[in-house]
């Protein structure tokens, strides 16, 4: 289940100017997002929403469809961005698109960086940045050594104005750089949709956004100072290729719409609070998406009969739904009715098409609320479910820990332990619960070797 948590025209012009942007400050990263400090926001039905955006993308672009890991993350603009094999994308973005289409748009762009290579071409062209800024360096420096000894203020003077102009067409080259990036992106994304018989008015859509928000800033933007093409240069281009498309007039399946617009609302309740839920709501009268909305509500304020009444009404309207599954089991643990809700939350498992691994997990800790020996010892098995399928779950493998120390199996509590603090980035502290699960475990037994390798793991670039 989505976990709850800045002026409107700066925070979209920053999202037009870090578009893509963040995979500069990200792309010697090779550690897992759960470690970085990015503000993840984990949630079986948005996930299972996205990767669908972004399925049959991949499979145009060439990408392998497990080969690239989509990341919620907790942040109000418009903005995504990928890095390594990851792609980020805001609640805020997903929450301002009003169509599929619009993040489809975006999901392209991005697709368009990974297999464009982007991000290890970025790298090239920052070393070789870095090698002219370290030449105009020395040769500056030169310059202000001769100026001193022979006393000229001039050719002193100069060698400083070498150093700074130096950095400057160092920085520049980078940025004209990435400006050609993105403009390739855009094409690139263009290709996917039409491969897909979609539309790119979503982008168009997206561009203008931006553009308005830069308009209404009064910002005077040099255009050689930013990473991106300024909107209208985009907006422009885009035009021309989306106009030219087969599919310039195809709308979203009203299937895809309503789970796009379900989703919209429950990012409102929980990001927003129960006004920006309402509002949104108010947009969208008797639709199944503004009753899911309601449901929500009334669960995150306090209002669990109710809750539980509309979601029962919910399921059913859409008794295969997982979903509202998975919001009644919450409702039930909330109310204090952890058997009930085990048996809600095996409902959505059993329907999840998406085979999300956070699901097992709740399914799991509904068991260990249950409380008896048996629902623990099945506690276990629900939650290694959901790590099979979700590795890096740092939060289930605390889950994990507690359901194994209430079982007296104290080895495999302080495994998972480590594994919980290990993706967490806290790798002193995993490494501790490594070495004291290691003490009380075979050596060579499957356990012994995944403790042995969280205590002999090394982040990149530094030592053990």
């Amino acid at each position: 289940m989505l976990s709850r948590p800045r002026s409107t025209i700066a925070r979209a012009a920053r999202a037009f100017a870090t578009l893509s942007l963040a995979a500069t400050l990200a792309v010697t990263s090779t550690v897992s997002a759960f470690a970085q400090n990015v503000p993840v926001v984990r949630d079986a039905e948005i996930e299972a929403l996205v990767r669908d955006y972004a399925r049959p993308i991949f499979r145009a672009a060439g990408l392998p469809e497990d080969g690239v890991d989509i990341v919620l993350v907790n942040d109000q603009s418009f903005n995504a961005f990928v890095a390594g094999s990851r792609l980020f994308i805001n609640t805020g973005a997903l929450m301002s698109a009003e169509t599929p289409n619009e993040i489809i748009g975006v999901i392209a762009h991005e697709a368009g960086h990974i297999a464009g290579g982007h991000q290890q071409k970025l790298r090239n062209q920052l070393e070789r940045a870095k090698t002219m800024a370290i030449i105009a360096t020395l040769l500056g420096a030169g310059a202000i050594v001769a100026g001193a000894t022979s006393k000229s203020r001039g050719l002193a003077g100069a060698g400083m104005g070498v150093a700074a102009g130096g950095g400057e067409m160092a920085q520049r080259s980078i940025l004209a750089y990435q400006r050609t990036e993105e403009m390739t992106a855009d094409r690139s994304a263009i290709t996917y949709l039409n491969a897909t018989g979609q539309s790119g008015l979503g982008m168009l859509k997206t561009f203008g956004r931006f553009q308005s928000a830069l308009s209404l800033s009064g910002a005077q933007v040099d255009p050689y100072r930013i990473s991106h093409p300024l909107p209208r240069e985009r907006i422009a281009n885009l035009e021309v290729l989306v106009k030219k498309s087969p599919h310039v007039d195809k709308v979203d399946a009203p299937a895809l719409q309503q789970r796009h617009d379900m989703m919209r609302v429950k990012i409102a309740a929980y990001m927003g609070g129960q006004a920006a839920a309402s509002r949104l709501m108010r947009k969208m009268p008797g639709s199944l998406a503004s009753r899911y909305g309601d449901a929500q509500t009334s669960y995150l304020f306090g209002d669990l009969a109710g809750a539980l009444a509309k979601t029962n009404a919910l399921i059913k309207a859409q008794p295969k739904n997982a979903y509202f599954q998975e919001l009644r089991g919450d409702i039930l643990m909330k109310a204090n009715r952890p058997k009930a809700a085990a048996e809600a939350y095996a409902k959505a498992v059993s329907l999840d098409p998406a085979r999300s691994g956070l699901l097992p997990v709740s399914y799991g800790q509904a068991l260990m609320a249950v409380g008896t020996p048996d629902s623990l010892e099945k506690a276990v098995v629900q939650i290694n479910k959901g790590l099979g399928r979700d590795r890096e779950n740092a939060v289930g493998y605390r889950h994990l820990a507690q359901a194994y120390g209430e079982l007296g199996n104290i080895p495999a509590a302080d495994l998972a332990t480590a594994e919980g603090h290990f993706y967490s980035g806290a790798y002193k502290d995993a490494k501790i619960f490594a070495m004291r699960a290691q003490m009380k475990m075979k050596r060579g037994e499957p356990g012994w070797i995944r403790a042995q390798d969280i205590i002999n793991y090394a982040p990149s670039g530094k030592k053990k």
